[in-house]
């Protein structure tokens, strides 16, 4: 059997109206003397004032670096910035952009990373994965977070709409864990039962539960939810437990339409679509996805048909050697727009 590493963080912190802490807790992961704060203006003005006290207080020197946009040329601008700082650490604060970008100039340059998410959009806050837009946008290993860091007071700040997107992404795990299972039975892929049970208890606990959040989401359950599917991909070497054919469909939508929708939307209508594909329980993802008020038609996020059905087909495409439902049941437009018909998505 090939191995692989498993690199998991340090220490998660999970509290409320706990920013001020982020000094005490970097001094207690891994003591550093400066570190460079990667961020986007509404972030870093929601959380500048208590995260520079505290890193003052902790006698930490910091920087701190405005993130612009997840494409490959502008995190090549901040890296070079970052490089002159010679911090000891990176910290990504923020949405999935900003995590990103930190976390990708982290492995670049052999550095520490830690993860302090203000918003629960994706499940990128624990792995060691990023995305990043290029000419063939999907995910790429990086480094896993050395600690994660999350108040959840922020959290709840946070527009709606980011948290019903993370919930979509937590229903990319129900379809990634069934095509990891083709590629071992078809292919015979490396399986890992642990990560996989681990990524399928993520979305399950959100499934079951999910009826209680139109109200009031639990805000809590739901981060914690995705910090348990990053880390199984920290266990399974490779972002299988999470990442399958509904993670292609959403690259696909960004390479031919960039800017329509947020990440986890995406996933969450490819996972309604690949789980019909699949033979799973496909109104169960939608049931889900409406309790949250995540968009289950392609409409709601602005996704044309035309756009939707061309995305499906050359979904598999973007990544051949990642076997999945794609990879068994090939595609052309018209059967997707049929299987889209069917399930309600168009």
């Amino acid at each position: 059997m090939a191995s692989h590493i498993m690199e998991l963080p340090r220490k998660i912190l999970i509290g409320e109206n706990n920013i001020s802490d982020i000094g005490d807790f970097l001094v207690g992961l891994s003591a550093p003397e400066r570190v460079s704060l990667v961020s986007g203006d509404k972030v870093r003005k929601i959380t500048d004032k208590k995260i520079s006290s505290s890193l003052s207080d902790s006698k930490i020197k910091y920087v701190w670096h405005r993130s612009t946009s997840n494409d490959v040329d502008s995190a090549k601008k901040t890296l070079e910035d970052i490089r002159k700082d010679k911090s000891d650490l990176i910290i990504g604060i923020g949405g999935g952009r900003s995590v990103d970008i930190a976390k990708m100039i982290a492995f670049t340059l052999k550095k520490s990373f830690v993860s302090i998410p203000t918003s629960a959009s994706h499940d990128g806050i624990a792995s060691p994965f990023v995305s990043l837009r290029g000419d063939k946008p999907y995910s790429i290993i990086a480094t896993a977070p050395l600690g994660v860091f999350v108040d959840i007071a922020i959290l709840k700040k946070a527009p709606r709409r980011l948290l019903a997107s993370g919930c979509g992404d937590l229903m990319a795990k129900v379809t990634a864990v069934r095509d990891w299972e083709l590629a071992r039975d078809n292919v015979g892929e490396y399986f890992g039962t642990y990560a996989a049970n681990l990524a399928s208890m993520s979305a399950k606990i959100v499934i079951d539960n999910s009826k209680d959040f139109k109200k009031k989401p639990d805000v809590r359950m739901i981060v914690e939810a995705l910090i348990s599917s990053g880390v199984a991909a920290c266990i399974a070497g490779s972002s299988r437990p999470c990442s399958g054919a509904e993670h292609l469909f959403s690259h696909a939508v960004d390479h031919l339409k960039p800017g329509i929708g947020l990440h986890g939307e995406k996933c969450g209508i490819g996972a309604i679509l690949v789980a019909k594909m699949q033979g799973q329980d496909w109104k169960k993802i939608i049931q889900m996805l409406k309790n949250v008020g995540a968009p289950t038609k392609a409409k709601e996020i602005g996704l044309e048909p035309s756009v939707l059905a061309k995305a499906l087909t050359i979904a598999q495409s973007l990544r051949p050697e990642r076997y999945t439902i794609l990879s068994k049941k090939i595609m052309n437009e018209q059967k997707a727009i049929e299987l889209a018909k069917s399930t309600g998505v168009l």
